[in-house]
């Protein structure tokens, strides 16, 4: 019996001489063996029965136990090599195989145990591959993806990541909390609120944008152990594509109702100027009436788009939250989580009051409870932190992605304004805004102003 590579399996062959026929033709001839010792003796020692059977049996056992040996030692040492392979396997070492020359029962448990080491060897070899295509995947994403064990050390980091976490340097073994002291206030702030969002990177300098990004995290068991994923996708690239499709859509419709409009007044004009030379007043009251109407249409239409596009700049007044709170209650309802803050913000009471009055009616128009929409207004380093919660069916990724993005609307009859609207306003008194999908269901929208 010897160790070596093994060969490809085949088919399994019938024992031609099993173990139980071997053993019993050993045990037939030591037999023989012995009763043919036993009459020499005798004929030799024909007055000394004992004398002849003691040395029958003196003579006899050791030749049968040497045989026994010889064929069990190699028995033994095939099961032995079994057992190294077994811990082979283990781990994951499945170079090895066995040779046994004879075909009996042990052969064909040989041929299967070879045969399992090619199976687990190819199975190894897909499995390698595998993992090379997908960590060469995962290392070329543009998402950022970063496993952490347990808050603790960093286990796994992409190229993205590091470069955006640790310019480009590795990240693996890093504490996740000493990482987090030298990201930016916003993602810090988005991984402290916890679940998925949307959140926004102020720029550097002028020259240089603000830079927009969507956070998700999983949570799962790895190896027994706790461990949670995070990706960070960057949109900025593709909101700016998609508002650029969406400005598009946007000439096209007031396109469509400019035409809409004029054209039916033009006609009516036409109309009018006929009639009058004709003398025929008593018709003009009811086209000049209609005129009005498609005029005051067309109005109103460009009005809602004009407020966007022409937001002026925030006229900022020191104002105390209790009494701009105490506006807002009296046009809308909600509930008030904690106290409010004592120190005072600049803002433009009109614009700001604006902006609230559409989160806290999006609130109402998510299907939440109307005692489930709350708003909390906290003070921290600077900043004061406008959170409006509500209890509805939260966000998608996919909407979550692009309810920044003007013109972009899940409703029917909406405009699309809405939440861009509060962007332009909170990003023109020097703010960001977040979007966070709650634990439990429902949406949390964050606005942080600065306080001076």
């Amino acid at each position: 019996m010897t160790m070596q590579t093994p060969p490809a399996s085949g088919a399994s062959k019938k024992p031609l001489f099993s173990i139980l026929s071997r053993l019993s033709l050993l045990m037939v001839a030591i037999l023989l063996l012995t009763v043919a010792i036993s009459m020499l003796m005798l004929y030799l020692l024909p007055d000394q029965l004992w004398l002849a059977t003691g040395l029958s049996l003196a003579i006899v056992l050791p030749i049968g136990l040497g045989i026994l040996r010889s064929q069990l030692q190699a028995m033994i040492k095939l099961f032995h090599t079994l057992a190294g392979t077994v811990i082979s396997y283990q781990d994951n070492d499945f170079s090895i195989g066995v040779h046994w020359p004879l075909q009996d029962e042990l052969g064909e448990l040989v041929e299967a145990h070879n045969a399992l080491g090619d199976v687990l060897r190819r199975q190894r070899l897909d499995l390698v591959q595998r993992e090379l295509l997908l960590d060469t995947m995962v290392q070329n994403t543009p998402v950022a993806m970063m496993l952490v064990a347990d808050h603790g050390p960093i286990v796994f980091a992409n190229i993205a990541a590091r470069q955006l976490l640790n310019q480009g340097r590795k990240l693996e073994g890093f504490s996740f909390n000493d990482v987090l002291t030298q990201v930016s206030s916003s993602l810090f702030e988005a991984i402290q609120r916890g679940g998925d969002g949307l959140f926004t990177v102020a720029a550097r300098d002028a020259e240089e944008e603000e830079e927009v990004y969507h956070l998700a995290r999983r949570n799962f068991s790895l190896n027994g152990r706790h461990h949670e994923l995070f990706l960070l996708r960057h949109l900025t690239v593709e909101l700016r594509r998609q508002e650029v499709q969406t400005w598009k859509k946007v000439i096209r419709v007031i396109s469509h109702e400019l035409n809409n409009s004029l054209a039916p007044i033009a006609s009516l004009a036409n109309s009018a100027a006929v009639l009058v030379s004709r003398g025929q007043t008593e018709r003009l009251p009811g086209i000049l009436h209609t005129i009005e109407e498609r005029t005051r249409h067309l109005e109103s239409f460009i009005d809602g788009y004009a407020r966007f596009a022409k937001l002026p700049t925030p006229r900022l007044e020191h104002t105390h939250w209790n009494s701009f709170i105490a506006g807002l209650k009296s046009q809308v309802i909600f509930t008030i989580v904690d106290s409010l803050p004592e120190e005072a913000v600049n803002l433009d009471r009109a614009q700001m009051e604006h902006a609230l009055l559409n989160l806290l009616k999006n609130a109402h128009e998510s299907g939440s409870r109307e005692d489930d929409v709350s708003l909390s207004i906290r003070v921290l380093q600077g900043m004061a932190r406008i959170e409006v919660m509500d209890r509805g069916s939260g966000m998608s990724d996919t909407v979550m992605s692009n309810a920044l993005i003007p013109f972009y609307s899940t409703k029917r009859s909406g405009t699309g304004l809405g939440l861009a609207l509060v962007r332009e306003i909170i990003e023109a008194h020097g703010g960001r805004i977040s979007l966070q999908n709650r634990e439990g269901g429902g949406l949390t929208v964050s606005l942080f102003l600065p306080l001076i």
